[in-house]
């Protein structure tokens, strides 16, 4: 997950008030060439985070407003205090969307409170799974990760295939009871939205097909799902990985542990999140380059620059697929 104390000064915070419109993904190749008029009044969307933001703009065209509450990452959403202006916002709202989980809370709460009246959407409640537990493990669990779902999911629904199609299902839904006359506008948007996504999925397929049973280690568990879902196995020492997703040093063992893995040449990838920074990120890295592992970088948040959620992901997978020598 992402740690404040440790993060570039990349991303922007979006504290909304009644009439600041923070709409991500509205621009760019993620619009159709010709969106056309929106039969009826849009519908007044917020949601939480920028990763479900843009897939929710996608989704809304033109008939939808969708206000997204924290754009970026430069606050944590787990440790994100809202303004009374949040709350302000949230009492306009017909729809709400969250990730769910322990990753915005605050959110679910304030949805709760200012928003009794609308249709909430929980990416973590609506699963996929996508056929795997969390993380992909051979012989480990994660007991100890207090930043899980409750039941072992990991937080990071996005990464989760099944779970994106999920949330643009349950929100194109949503969306078409909340404005009955643009139902069709809306059915429309979706179809788009899944031409979209082509390559998406067929980097998702390729690298199942060819790349399945790899080994990857991580510096932190925000990629685990992705990665479990096209075939990888996870080989990050267990210690190492609680003390990352709890936000605390690793033990001296376990450190040394991931570097002898690294140095071993143990797995075939290193997966980092380059939006964090420190000592131990650097450390790792600097033993997969010396052992010729190669290193795939993602991020938690939209990446600056990417045009869309669909163009995020598959920077990222082209690159995971390059490392592995999976033709793209």
């Amino acid at each position: 997950m992402v740690n404040p104390s440790k993060l570039g000064a990349t991303a922007t915070l979006v504290l909304l008030t009644p009439w600041a419109l923070a709409a991500c993904g509205s621009e760019g190749p993620a619009e159709p060439a010709d969106r056309g008029a929106c039969p009826s009044a849009p519908v007044e969307v917020i949601v939480s985070v920028d990763q479900w933001g843009d897939i929710v703009s996608q989704l809304g065209g033109d008939c939808a407003q969708v206000r997204t509450v924290i754009a970026g990452s430069s606050v944590d959403p787990h440790d994100y205090e809202p303004a009374p202006a949040d709350a302000v916002a949230f009492e306009g709202a017909q729809l709400v969307v969250i990730n769910g989980g322990h990753y915005d809370e605050w959110a679910a709460k304030l949805a709760a409170t200012s928003a009794p009246q609308a249709p909430l959407i929980s990416a973590v409640d609506l699963g996929g799974q996508d056929g795997h537990d969390h993380g992909g493990h051979e012989g480990h669990g994660h007991e100890g990760h207090d930043h899980d779902h409750g039941d072992g999911q990991n937080p990071h629904a996005w990464y989760r295939p099944a779970t994106v199609q999920a949330v643009a299902d349950a929100v194109t839904a949503e969306l078409g009871n909340l404005a009955p006359g643009a139902r069709e506008y809306f059915e429309a948007r979706r179809a788009e939205f899944a031409e979209r996504m082509t390559r998406y999925d067929e980097m998702i397929d390729r690298l199942r097909t060819e790349a399945a049973g790899k080994t990857y280690a991580a510096t932190e568990t925000v990629f685990d799902d992705m990665a479990a879902a096209v075939g990888l196995q996870d080989r990050t020492p267990p210690g190492y990985q609680v003390a990352a997703s709890n936000e605390t040093d690793p033990s001296p063992g376990d450190l040394a542990a991931f570097l002898t893995l690294l140095s071993d040449g143990g797995v075939d990838v290193l997966i980092v999140n380059t939006q964090t920074e420190g000592s131990l990120p650097a450390q790792l890295r600097s033993a997969a380059a010396a052992a010729g592992i190669p290193v795939v970088e993602v991020t938690e948040t939209v990446a600056p620059g990417s045009d869309s959620f669909q163009a995020w992901q598959v920077d990222q997978l082209t690159a995971l697929a390059e490392a592995l020598g999976v033709g793209a």
